[in-house]
């Protein structure tokens, strides 16, 4: 059978699948998201085959494909075979049944996606290019390189819709808060994945930009501010709840994020790094960590979310002053970061986890099991020690197929947002080099001491520091 004829048959398989209709509505109370059933063991096969492909096989997979690896079609063929086969247990499960939800809507898209996705690569592995399709293959190329790309961030959507939908949650006016929660807690941990792939592979790209760092990080802050600033809060109705510290927030970010996007350029134009990041890192921590909460397992909770953000925020500020002194990077190929440097995108990666698993909905459910917030912070570290391992994992498979023989390292002084040789890369005049021989005359004159004197007539004629000035800047 060729390759054309198995992407039709999985075609077929799949669209069969997607054309099932998913029972078991009528099963659930009215007026409930799920019903009183626990999950059975069909469920859960479901669950794991489905956080194994779409959170771990195709975001490898999509690394290979960048590396053009030639293990990249097989793991994408792996992938999508379980992805199918836990799609159609996913229709066949008993047990708890569930409401119309996110995550069900979402997971016929999220299986087209995976069906045009396939039927991409096999177009292109048939490598066919008589009459015009060499002339559009690019095309074909391009999309199958941007839904690649795009998969391991639609399948972190839905993993937290699968989530969210097997507890029934984030539902009625539960939805908004809920809703906050996850998006800020992605946003945390996309930040940290970002921050990580910088230091460890993107430190060339980040030069070739000509911008600093913290320009990136304050131009998404301001952005971020202002949705922030007009969306916590339901203007035209009153101030509720903690609508006014969530809008003080967004304000504070779009202006701080202005200052650092502007402190990010040196007078000459050079990317300059700054601690504005930082510091509105550090400042939102405090607010949460002060967030007043319902119940004391969820101000607990904030405190220890709040906590890790200001340890995220203080890791920043002693890595650019302290460990790289306002440098760019230790190395430019990032081959070799200073330890140090992982803990702030780690932090970010916990805090994180912490917010989207602090909404009212499982605190309440946690105090009503009798959980104390030390042992769930934990496990809330443990998922971000997981997360924070496979991103290192992904990075170092590309790193090592992108630079099989390493990464040239720059020569000394490149890379640098200073020079040594002069003021702004220049450099200086003999007039300049003159000023600086008296400057420093002057400062050792009065340093020699009478010993040094004697010792130096006694080895010959003494010369007067003028003399000996004046024959160097000649």
């Amino acid at each position: 059978m060729n390759l054309r004829s198995q992407g039709s048959l999985w075609t077929l398989f799949i669209l069969a699948g997607l054309a099932a209709a998913h029972g078991g509505h009528e099963m659930v109370p009215e007026g409930e998201a799920i019903s009183l059933e626990p999950l059975d063991a069909i469920l859960w096969v479901h669950i794991l085959l489905m956080g194994f492909a779409f959170g771990i096989i195709f975001p490898l997979g999509m690394v290979l494909g960048i590396v053009r690896s030639r293990w990249h079609v097989p793991v994408q063929v792996v992938g999508s075979c379980i992805a199918t086969v836990a799609y159609f247990l996913g229709h066949a499960h008993k047990g708890r049944q569930f409401g119309p939800n996110a995550h069900h809507s979402f997971a016929n898209w999220l299986m087209l996606m995976l069906i045009v996705q396939v039927a991409l690569g096999f177009y292109l592995k048939l490598h066919l290019e008589k009459g015009g399709q060499g002339r559009i293959r690019w095309i074909f190329v391009l999309a199958h390189g941007v839904l690649g790309k795009a998969m391991p961030v639609v399948s972190w959507v839905q993993i937290l819709f699968g989530g969210i939908a097997a507890l029934g949650f984030c539902q009625g006016d539960h939805l908004g808060q809920c809703a906050a929660h996850f998006i800020m807690g992605s946003a945390f941990i996309a930040y940290g994945i970002l921050l990580t792939i910088l230091l460890l592979v993107g430190q060339y790209w980040l030069r070739r930009t000509g911008r600093s760092q913290e320009f990136f990080d304050s131009l998404i802050i301001a952005a971020w501010g202002c949705v922030n600033t007009f969306t916590e809060h339901r203007w035209g109705g009153p101030w509720v709840h903690n609508d006014l510290q969530h809008t003080t927030m967004g304000i504070i970010w779009w202006c701080a994020g202005l200052l650092g996007m502007w402190l990010s350029r040196s007078r000459d134009g050079r990317p300059k790094r700054n601690l504005i990041p930082a510091i509105v890192i550090m400042m939102t921590g405090y607010a949460m960590s002060a967030h007043t909460q319902t119940l004391m397992i969820s101000t607990m909770v904030h405190s220890v979310f709040g906590y890790t953000l200001m340890g995220a925020g203080l890791a920043r500020v002693i890595e650019i002053s302290f460990v790289l002194r306002d440098q760019p990077a230790v190395s430019m190929s990032g081959t070799d970061p200073d330890s140090f440097q992982y803990l702030t995108p780690f932090l970010l990666c916990a805090s994180g986890f912490l917010f989207m698993g602090a909404t009212e909905e499982q605190m309440e459910l946690l105090s009503n099991a009798g959980v104390m917030h030390v042992s769930y912070v934990l496990i809330q570290y443990s998922f971000a020690f997981l997360l924070f391992l496979f991103v290192n994992v992904l990075l170092h498979i590309y790193a090592v197929h992108a630079w099989p023989n390493g990464p040239e390292e720059e020569t000394e002084g490149q890379g640098k947002y200073t020079n040594v040789n002069g003021i702004n890369g220049r450099a200086r005049s003999q007039s300049e080099t003159q000023r600086i021989h008296d400057a420093e005359g002057f400062e050792l004159e009065g340093l020699i001491s009478d010993e040094e004197e004697g010792e130096s007539s006694s080895m010959g004629p003494k010369r007067s520091l003028d003399e000996e000035l004046g024959k160097e800047a000649h």
